[in-house]
Protein backbone atom coordinates (compact mmCIF):
# COMPACT_ATOMS: atom_id res chain seq x y z
CA UNK A 1 0.00 0.00 0.00
CA UNK A 2 3.10 2.74 1.04
CA UNK A 3 4.57 1.96 -2.37
CA UNK A 4 1.24 2.50 -4.37
CA UNK A 5 0.80 6.09 -2.44
CA UNK A 6 4.39 6.75 -3.07
CA UNK A 7 4.69 6.00 -6.98
CA UNK A 8 1.09 7.91 -7.43
CA UNK A 9 2.65 10.52 -5.34
CA UNK A 10 5.60 10.60 -8.01
CA UNK A 11 3.71 10.13 -10.98
CA UNK A 12 0.99 13.45 -9.52
CA UNK A 13 4.29 15.53 -9.02
CA UNK A 14 6.21 14.73 -12.31
CA UNK A 15 2.40 15.43 -13.85
CA UNK A 16 2.41 19.04 -12.34
CA UNK A 17 5.85 19.31 -12.77
CA UNK A 18 5.71 18.77 -16.43
CA UNK A 19 2.67 20.73 -16.91
CA UNK A 20 3.75 23.99 -15.27
CA UNK A 21 7.07 23.73 -17.48
CA UNK A 22 4.88 23.50 -20.70
CA UNK A 23 2.55 26.41 -19.66
CA UNK A 24 5.97 28.32 -18.75
CA UNK A 25 7.35 27.34 -22.01
CA UNK A 26 4.29 28.38 -24.09
CA UNK A 27 4.43 31.70 -22.33
CA UNK A 28 7.56 32.30 -23.60
CA UNK A 29 6.41 31.13 -26.90
CA UNK A 30 3.73 33.43 -27.02
CA UNK A 31 5.94 36.35 -26.27
CA UNK A 32 8.21 35.02 -29.24
CA UNK A 33 5.34 34.97 -31.75
CA UNK A 34 3.98 38.69 -30.33
CA UNK A 35 7.12 40.02 -31.19
CA UNK A 36 7.03 38.51 -34.84
CA UNK A 37 3.56 39.74 -35.70
CA UNK A 38 4.72 43.31 -37.05
CA UNK A 39 6.88 41.42 -39.35
CA UNK A 40 4.31 39.03 -40.71
CA UNK A 41 2.81 41.93 -41.94
CA UNK A 42 5.67 42.23 -44.95
CA UNK A 43 4.66 39.28 -46.04
CA UNK A 44 1.10 39.48 -46.14
CA UNK A 45 0.37 37.26 -48.75
CA UNK A 46 1.04 34.29 -47.03
CA UNK A 47 -0.98 35.58 -43.94
CA UNK A 48 -4.34 35.81 -46.89
CA UNK A 49 -3.56 32.36 -47.74
CA UNK A 50 -3.48 31.61 -44.29
CA UNK A 51 -6.64 33.30 -43.93
CA UNK A 52 -8.43 31.45 -46.79
CA UNK A 53 -8.00 27.85 -45.88
CA UNK A 54 -8.99 28.89 -42.14
CA UNK A 55 -11.94 30.97 -43.55
CA UNK A 56 -13.40 30.22 -47.01
CA UNK A 57 -12.82 26.46 -46.71
CA UNK A 58 -14.33 26.30 -43.06
CA UNK A 59 -17.79 28.00 -44.03
CA UNK A 60 -19.50 24.30 -45.52
CA UNK A 61 -18.94 22.80 -42.02
CA UNK A 62 -19.71 26.30 -40.09
CA UNK A 63 -22.83 26.44 -41.91
CA UNK A 64 -24.16 22.99 -41.39
CA UNK A 65 -23.13 23.69 -37.68
CA UNK A 66 -24.98 26.87 -36.93
CA UNK A 67 -27.75 25.63 -38.96
CA UNK A 68 -28.67 22.27 -37.04
CA UNK A 69 -27.59 24.78 -33.57
CA UNK A 70 -30.31 26.98 -34.27
CA UNK A 71 -32.64 24.60 -35.42
CA UNK A 72 -32.36 22.38 -32.23
CA UNK A 73 -32.70 25.27 -30.15
CA UNK A 74 -36.04 26.23 -31.65
CA UNK A 75 -37.58 23.42 -31.40
CA UNK A 76 -36.86 23.05 -27.80
CA UNK A 77 -38.07 26.30 -26.82
CA UNK A 78 -41.15 26.29 -29.31
CA UNK A 79 -41.74 22.44 -27.87
CA UNK A 80 -41.32 23.53 -24.54
CA UNK A 81 -43.07 26.62 -24.03
CA UNK A 82 -45.54 26.52 -26.84
CA UNK A 83 -48.60 26.67 -24.62
CA UNK A 84 -47.10 28.79 -22.17
CA UNK A 85 -45.54 32.57 -23.86
CA UNK A 86 -45.89 33.79 -26.96
CA UNK A 87 -44.04 32.96 -29.73
CA UNK A 88 -41.90 35.92 -30.25
CA UNK A 89 -39.92 34.70 -26.84
CA UNK A 90 -38.88 32.00 -28.91
CA UNK A 91 -36.94 34.77 -31.58
CA UNK A 92 -35.64 36.32 -28.21
CA UNK A 93 -34.35 33.84 -26.94
CA UNK A 94 -32.67 31.58 -30.13
CA UNK A 95 -31.32 35.46 -31.19
CA UNK A 96 -29.51 35.76 -27.27
CA UNK A 97 -28.52 32.45 -27.52
CA UNK A 98 -26.59 32.09 -30.72
CA UNK A 99 -25.19 35.45 -30.49
CA UNK A 100 -23.76 35.73 -27.02
CA UNK A 101 -22.92 31.37 -26.45
CA UNK A 102 -23.40 28.41 -28.89
CA UNK A 103 -22.12 30.12 -31.90
CA UNK A 104 -19.51 31.68 -30.96
CA UNK A 105 -18.15 28.28 -29.10
CA UNK A 106 -19.34 26.14 -31.62
CA UNK A 107 -17.96 27.72 -34.39
CA UNK A 108 -14.81 27.68 -32.17
CA UNK A 109 -14.98 23.92 -31.06
CA UNK A 110 -15.21 22.95 -34.97
CA UNK A 111 -12.36 25.08 -36.08
CA UNK A 112 -10.33 23.45 -33.18
CA UNK A 113 -11.01 20.04 -34.38
CA UNK A 114 -10.68 20.89 -37.93
CA UNK A 115 -8.03 24.20 -38.76
CA UNK A 116 -6.48 23.29 -35.08
CA UNK A 117 -5.21 19.85 -35.85
CA UNK A 118 -4.44 20.63 -39.31
CA UNK A 119 -2.27 23.53 -38.72
CA UNK A 120 -0.62 21.45 -35.51
CA UNK A 121 -0.17 18.37 -37.46
CA UNK A 122 1.12 20.47 -40.64
CA UNK A 123 3.69 22.11 -38.43
CA UNK A 124 5.07 18.92 -36.61
CA UNK A 125 5.63 17.18 -39.95
CA UNK A 126 7.85 20.19 -40.81
CA UNK A 127 8.79 19.61 -37.16
CA UNK A 128 10.25 16.13 -37.49
CA UNK A 129 11.14 16.22 -40.79
CA UNK A 130 13.85 18.83 -39.92
CA UNK A 131 12.02 21.89 -42.44
CA UNK A 132 12.15 23.93 -39.30
CA UNK A 133 15.78 23.42 -38.88
CA UNK A 134 16.28 24.35 -42.56
CA UNK A 135 14.41 27.82 -42.38
CA UNK A 136 17.16 28.65 -39.14
CA UNK A 137 19.77 27.27 -40.88
CA UNK A 138 18.60 29.78 -44.15
CA UNK A 139 18.74 32.97 -41.49
CA UNK A 140 14.53 32.36 -42.08
CA UNK A 141 12.15 32.96 -38.95
CA UNK A 142 9.76 30.33 -38.80
CA UNK A 143 8.11 32.97 -36.09
CA UNK A 144 7.77 35.44 -38.80
CA UNK A 145 7.10 33.34 -41.76
CA UNK A 146 4.85 30.88 -40.59
CA UNK A 147 3.31 31.13 -37.22
CA UNK A 148 3.04 34.33 -37.16
CA UNK A 149 0.64 34.15 -40.27
CA UNK A 150 -1.49 31.70 -38.87
CA UNK A 151 -2.41 33.43 -35.92
CA UNK A 152 -2.83 36.87 -37.23
CA UNK A 153 -5.34 34.82 -40.01
CA UNK A 154 -7.37 32.34 -37.78
CA UNK A 155 -7.42 35.51 -35.42
CA UNK A 156 -9.01 37.53 -38.05
CA UNK A 157 -11.24 34.68 -39.98
CA UNK A 158 -13.44 33.20 -36.45
CA UNK A 159 -14.90 36.49 -35.82
CA UNK A 160 -15.95 36.66 -39.71
CA UNK A 161 -16.81 32.75 -39.29
CA UNK A 162 -18.77 33.50 -36.41
CA UNK A 163 -21.13 36.59 -37.80
CA UNK A 164 -21.76 34.27 -40.49
CA UNK A 165 -22.51 31.50 -38.33
CA UNK A 166 -24.76 33.56 -36.01
CA UNK A 167 -26.73 34.83 -39.42
CA UNK A 168 -27.21 31.58 -40.67
CA UNK A 169 -28.36 29.67 -36.83
CA UNK A 170 -30.63 32.93 -36.44
CA UNK A 171 -32.63 31.87 -39.92
CA UNK A 172 -32.46 27.71 -39.04
CA UNK A 173 -34.57 28.44 -36.09
CA UNK A 174 -36.81 30.59 -37.73
CA UNK A 175 -37.37 27.89 -40.29
CA UNK A 176 -37.96 24.84 -37.63
CA UNK A 177 -39.99 27.52 -35.62
CA UNK A 178 -42.10 28.05 -38.88
CA UNK A 179 -42.16 24.77 -40.29
CA UNK A 180 -42.81 23.26 -37.17
CA UNK A 181 -44.92 25.80 -34.89
CA UNK A 182 -46.24 28.16 -37.66
CA UNK A 183 -44.77 30.65 -35.97
CA UNK A 184 -44.35 33.82 -38.86
CA UNK A 185 -41.41 35.78 -39.85
CA UNK A 186 -42.90 39.25 -38.12
CA UNK A 187 -43.87 37.23 -34.91
CA UNK A 188 -40.25 35.69 -34.46
CA UNK A 189 -38.14 38.21 -35.48
CA UNK A 190 -40.18 41.05 -33.66
CA UNK A 191 -38.31 39.18 -30.08
CA UNK A 192 -34.90 38.83 -32.34
CA UNK A 193 -35.29 42.72 -32.61
CA UNK A 194 -36.92 43.70 -29.46
CA UNK A 195 -34.00 42.36 -26.72
CA UNK A 196 -31.36 42.81 -29.34
CA UNK A 197 -28.62 44.96 -27.81
CA UNK A 198 -25.13 45.72 -29.67
CA UNK A 199 -23.48 44.83 -26.82
CA UNK A 200 -24.42 40.82 -26.97
CA UNK A 201 -22.79 41.08 -30.83
CA UNK A 202 -19.71 42.35 -29.19
CA UNK A 203 -19.70 39.67 -26.59
CA UNK A 204 -20.05 37.44 -29.12
CA UNK A 205 -17.44 38.46 -31.41
CA UNK A 206 -14.61 39.07 -27.99
CA UNK A 207 -14.98 35.34 -27.53
CA UNK A 208 -14.36 34.65 -31.14
CA UNK A 209 -11.14 36.59 -31.15
CA UNK A 210 -10.25 35.25 -27.84
CA UNK A 211 -10.94 31.48 -29.36
CA UNK A 212 -9.41 32.17 -32.54
CA UNK A 213 -5.81 32.92 -30.23
CA UNK A 214 -6.26 29.79 -28.51
CA UNK A 215 -6.92 27.62 -31.62
CA UNK A 216 -3.77 29.39 -33.34
CA UNK A 217 -1.22 29.73 -30.34
CA UNK A 218 -1.91 26.55 -29.17
CA UNK A 219 -1.40 24.59 -32.48
CA UNK A 220 1.75 26.51 -33.12
CA UNK A 221 3.47 25.92 -30.08
CA UNK A 222 2.76 22.11 -29.80
CA UNK A 223 3.81 21.75 -33.47
CA UNK A 224 6.72 23.47 -33.35
CA UNK A 225 8.21 21.69 -30.58
CA UNK A 226 7.11 17.81 -32.02
CA UNK A 227 9.62 15.48 -31.92
CA UNK A 228 9.52 11.54 -32.49
CA UNK A 229 8.55 11.38 -35.43
CA UNK A 230 4.95 10.18 -36.49
CA UNK A 231 3.67 9.61 -33.37
CA UNK A 232 5.04 12.87 -32.03
CA UNK A 233 2.70 14.60 -34.39
CA UNK A 234 -0.05 12.24 -33.27
CA UNK A 235 0.49 13.41 -29.67
CA UNK A 236 0.93 17.24 -30.09
CA UNK A 237 -2.50 17.14 -31.96
CA UNK A 238 -4.29 15.54 -29.89
CA UNK A 239 -2.72 18.23 -27.27
CA UNK A 240 -3.46 20.99 -29.39
CA UNK A 241 -7.45 19.74 -29.71
CA UNK A 242 -7.76 19.15 -25.89
CA UNK A 243 -5.90 22.56 -24.79
CA UNK A 244 -8.31 24.55 -27.64
CA UNK A 245 -11.67 22.70 -26.17
CA UNK A 246 -10.39 23.22 -22.66
CA UNK A 247 -9.58 26.66 -22.80
CA UNK A 248 -12.68 27.29 -24.72
CA UNK A 249 -14.98 26.31 -22.32
CA UNK A 250 -13.39 27.90 -19.74
CA UNK A 251 -12.71 31.18 -21.68
CA UNK A 252 -16.11 31.53 -22.59
CA UNK A 253 -17.58 31.13 -18.82
CA UNK A 254 -14.64 33.33 -17.90
CA UNK A 255 -15.98 36.22 -20.18
CA UNK A 256 -19.46 35.83 -19.72
CA UNK A 257 -18.90 36.36 -16.37
CA UNK A 258 -16.60 39.60 -16.55
CA UNK A 259 -18.78 41.23 -19.93
CA UNK A 260 -22.11 40.17 -19.38
CA UNK A 261 -23.10 42.12 -15.81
Amino acid sequence: MVDVLNNSAESLGRFVRRFFRTVINYIKFVWELFKNIPGAFSNFHTTVEQMQVVGITSIPVVFAASMATGAIMSWQLAYQFGDMIPMMFVGMAVGKSVMVELCPILTAMVLAGRIGASMCSELGTMAVTEQLDAYKVLGLSPFKFLLAPRLIATVIMLPVLTVISIFIGIVGGYEVAHLYKEVSWSVFFYGVRMFYHNWDLVVGLIKATLYGFFISSYACFFGYYTHSGAEGVGKSTKATVVAGMTSILIGGFTLSKLLLV
